[in-house]
């Protein structure tokens, strides 16, 4: 009578998007997957992202084709699964400042030429493309509608997900502490947790947010690490028509399904204080700031409360291009690492989980292995 092979033991470290979409995919693959997080799932930088599905203005050719793809299997999902109020494909609207810097007849010229949906509109053509906006603060060069960009609450399709993974087998263990990963004659034998103990694997992914760099270095894996640190604030409920994700040169926001707003910038980032300790001090000036910015760019100037807001770091690797895949020299050792986790987080699950079952490194992921640093 025929034997079967032991399913392949996989422990997958994050409680983040990659992990837990990387997670779900390597156990409908008949894996044994463990899914570790250090607090809780959706805690770190999943938990307070802008979560914008695009792939506007400009980066290398692959990955754009890689965020083309992460665009389509969400498009896949709200198809699936009609009328999910978390997952929304109304559009991005983006314009610069009024100075030098201000790139939109480039952008629009590229993303044209790469077939991607963009019309430049002049600020009183705003309205009649997608409401909500103030036409006044929109500078002169004009602003660039992206009609097939949309976005998504991280925290709640990792809660959607979820489910599915443990009907799968997958096995979920929270507030794990940090973990290391273990090695023993060129690859990985499991993954030790500081609260949770031993896990026995034949293979790992590393997929711990802005964690990963320092993780993967335990095991004498240099990623570059430029991660900075990310402030998000969520408004209270509020009137506005606005449904496209704004990226202006002062703010960036979206809608929620909670029917308020969420928000970000660069220079509110560049406000926040690291202590020595590593924990982070926000002003009261930088959010009230970031409020006033919103409600310029909003039709009708809403007055905006502020509810919560969440700072810590944000992924990115240092060359700006996503780390995924197996690992040189370690077999079993694979990693994700990348700033945009929400536009990759179902495709990135899907091509690392058929590389760790089948073993055959996928081409687009060909161009983004750690490798690449040296």
């Amino acid at each position: 009578m025929p034997t079967q092979s032991p399913a392949l033991r996989v422990v997958v470290i994050g409680g983040g998007i990659f992990g837990v979409s990387s997670a779900l995919q390597l156990a409908r693959r008949g894996a044994d997957v463990t899914l570790v997080t250090e607090g809780s799932f959706a805690a770190g930088a999943s938990g307070r992202s802008l979560s914008w599905l695009n792939s506007s203005r400009r980066r290398s050719l692959p990955y754009h084709h890689l965020r083309m793809a992460g665009i389509d299997r969400y498009r896949t999902l709200a198809a699936r699964h009609p009328g999910l109020p978390w997952l929304r494909f109304d559009g991005g609207l983006t314009w610069d400042a009024e100075d030098g810097t201000n790139e939109i007849a480039a952008a629009y010229a590229y993303e044209r030429s790469l077939g991607y949906d963009s019309t430049w509109l002049q600020a009183d053509e705003i309205a009649a493309a997608t409401p909500g906006v103030d036409p006044r603060t929109v500078t002169s060069p004009g602003a660039i509608f992206n009609p097939g960009e949309g976005w998504v609450d991280l925290p709640s399709l990792i809660r959607h997900l979820l489910p599915a993974f443990e009907a799968h087998g997958g096995h979920m263990v929270a507030e794990a502490g940090p973990a290391r990963v273990e090695t023993a004659n060129g690859r990985v034998t499991g993954v030790v947790a500081a609260e949770a103990g031993r896990f026995e694997a034949d293979a790992v992914l590393v997929a711990a947010g802005p964690a990963t760099p320092k993780l993967v270095a335990g095991n004498g894996i240099t990623i570059p690490d430029a991660t900075p640190v990310s402030l998000l604030l969520e408004t209270e409920p509020v009137e506005t028509q606005l449904r496209a994700v704004l990226n202006t040169p002062r703010v960036a926001m979206r809608p929620t399904p909670r029917g308020t707003l969420v928000l970000d910038s660069a220079w509110s980032e560049e406000e926040v204080v690291t202590r020595p300790d590593g924990s982070h001090e926000v002003r009261q000036s930088t959010l009230d700031g970031l409020l006033a910015e919103a409600s310029k760019v909003l039709a009708g100037n809403p007055a905006l409360r502020l509810a919560r807001y969440g700072v810590g770091p944000k992924p990115i690797p240092l060359d700006g291009e996503p780390v995924f895949g197996a690992v040189a020299g370690i077999a079993g050792y694979h990693v994700a690492f990348s700033h945009s986790g929400a536009t990759l987080g179902l495709i990135a699950g899907e091509l690392l989980a058929e590389e760790i079952v089948t073993g055959a490194p996928h081409p687009m992921l060909a161009p983004f292995r750690a490798a690449r640093f040296g």
